[in-house]
């Protein structure tokens, strides 16, 4: 699910936004580095969170376009709250087959900085309704999260939120963060299945080892849309520590996911 959006709007629930240097949310804005309490701006001002990372609403740079590549550039300067120098490309490279995202992220800092990648793309399915599609996610555990989509809590999949023999998107509502996906594969695979056979797969390398599964109500135009939300580090990560990690000075950090749609 794809929108046309411009200069002058933003972006319907995030839609096809690359979070960076950390998805989803960090509580409060807050955090602690070397000793230091950090404070980033509250970008989630109903729930007062620090939303999506720094680049959500800026515009990237084109470094390449050619008939079937793309690759833009994001710059992260230091600021209150994250005081790191950062670069973020995003390739994205279309074939016949699919569609493939390469996420690249720079440390142009002097010192290591703490960093997660994520990426918010909905799935749908042709004309098919959102509310009659299929979700299947191999995920062994989901986190509980408050009332500010903050996670509490790590537990086994129960419920709705048990996706791994596949449930109906009109039959589920929640956002929330999974985990525990199938390990020694060379890729994770997130399935979306029409009542006619045909399916689009959300894949991602094993560094995603998170997935944020968001079942909206509001999506403009539509009564249901799901985001299917491949991650490195789940919210709150930064305070956590969960799935954190440090990039050092000069190193890069490269992780790949891609759609691959099946409608023969």
């Amino acid at each position: 699910m794809a929108g046309a959006w411009g200069d002058d709007s933003i972006p319907a629930g995030g839609a096809e936004i690359l979070p960076a240097p950390w998805p989803n949310r960090i509580a409060d804005g807050r955090w602690t580095l070397e000793g230091e309490e950090q404070r980033l701006d509250i970008t989630e001002p109903s729930l007062g969170n620090a939303s999506h990372g720094l680049l959500r609403n800026t515009g990237y740079r084109p470094v390449h376009v050619g008939d079937a590549e793309v690759v833009l550039e994001g710059e992260i300067f230091p600021q209150h709250g994250y005081p790191f120098h950062l670069v973020h490309r995003a390739t994205y490279h279309l074939t016949q087959e699919q569609l493939t995202v390469t996420q690249e992220l720079t440390n142009l800092s002097a010192t290591a900085a703490p960093f997660a990648l994520g990426a918010h793309p909905y799935l749908k399915i042709s004309d098919v309704p959102t509310e009659d599609l299929v979700l299947t996610v191999l995920a062994d555990e989901v986190f509980d999260t408050d009332e500010r989509s903050i996670p509490t809590a790590k537990v086994a999949v129960s419920g709705q939120r048990d996706l791994r023999a596949g449930r109906r998107i009109g039959d589920i509502e929640f956002d929330s963060p999974f985990t525990g996906l199938p390990s020694g594969s060379e890729r994770h695979e997130h399935v979306l299945a029409a009542p006619d056979g045909r399916t689009v797969t959300l894949w991602a390398d094993p560094a995603f080892e998170y997935v944020h599964v968001y079942i909206s109500t509001i999506y403009p135009g539509v009564s249901r849309a799901v985001a299917v939300e491949p991650m490195t580090a789940p919210a709150n990560a930064f305070n956590t520590g969960e799935g954190l990690r440090r990039l050092a000075p000069g190193e890069t950090f490269s992780a790949r996911w891609g759609i691959l749609p099946s409608l023969g």
